[in-house]
């Protein structure tokens, strides 16, 4: 039984990684309905970028910290405004794919830039200080995660129901050309859109690099919370994170019962059964367009 929860608890805590994964890329989609696959990337450069200011020019760790969240807002409206927006009338398809080029470009910068060797990220929690509450073991910096998950998607839910920026994003998404019309600037607003979503994605990016800091990194975090976002609902920022929290625990169990190699394999087979179940996630609404 202490086993049991002891994976279940260790799902949860990895699940929070996905999670802020997850959450990044559905503030995208719930303004373009586009997912952005270079999401990992961007919090890659944003997290290189963190590492840069404390070694190369000895910043304290604070103020490093709020640089990079800085840094990676701008870069995030940066490649929407520079790239994304100068694409001519592409399809989904067409920015489905500039975003995975942006993804490779970024990469392969991370790498000529600071070598593909293992780095060590400078940070006040180790990833092997843990916590012990009765017979189960957390460890410190995941549970430090899953605070900052907590909070992010309590945070964004608040922002997109009741702020005025929260509402245009929204209608945005829903009718660009009408949210126009409405004397909405959609455009500014994807960019803000890109913007914010750099920064969840830069904060997954730091609290992962304690654990593994190097130029492929983000590419398990950016799988799993794109799936987790799927299977919990593309639109719903509840639904990515119970959907992180669920796709850690059915990993981990499976990899502590069954097979340790193909725990992602079943964790991928899940979320293909509840798809088929329910296309548009647990927790999302599955609208039908008539024209």
């Amino acid at each position: 039984m202490i086993d049991f929860l002891q994976m279940v608890v260790n799902g949860i805590t990895v699940g929070s990684s996905y999670a802020l994964m997850g959450l990044a890329m559905v503030i995208i989609y719930k303004t373009s309905e586009i997912p952005n696959f270079a999401q990992g990337e961007m919090a890659l450069v944003t997290t290189y970028f963190t590492y840069m200011l404390l070694h190369s020019f000895g910043i304290s760790l604070t103020v490093a910290f709020i640089s990079a969240l800085l840094f990676s807002f701008f870069l995030g409206c940066l490649l929407e405004f520079t790239i994304l927006r100068r694409a001519k009338d592409p399809s989904i398809l067409g920015m489905i794919v500039i975003t995975i080029g942006l993804e490779m470009i970024l990469m392969g910068f991370v790498s000529w830039k600071f070598g593909a060797e293992q780095k060590a990220m400078p940070f006040p929690i180790t990833a092997y200080d843990s916590v012990v509450i009765g017979d189960i073991y957390i460890s410190t910096l995941e549970l430090l995660t899953c605070g900052v998950v907590l909070v992010l998607m309590i945070g964004l839910f608040i922002f997109f129901k009741y702020s005025k920026l929260g509402v245009a994003m929204k209608a945005t998404q829903q009718n660009s050309t009408a949210a126009r019309l409405m004397g909405i600037r959609a455009n500014r607003v994807l960019m803000i859109t890109w913007g914010i979503s750099s920064v969840v994605g830069g904060i997954a990016g730091l609290l992962i690099a304690p654990v593994v800091m190097q130029p492929y990194m983000m590419w398990d975090p950016l799988l799993k919370g794109f799936a987790a976002a799927v299977m919990g609902g593309m639109t719903s920022l509840p639904g990515a994170v119970f959907g992180a929290y669920l796709l850690g625990i059915v990993e981990n169990l499976f990899g502590g019962y069954v097979s340790i190699e193909f725990k992602s394999v079943v964790a991928f087979a899940v979320i293909v059964l509840v798809l088929c179940i329910k296309p548009s996630g647990l927790f999302a609404r599955h609208y039908v367009k008539k024209v």
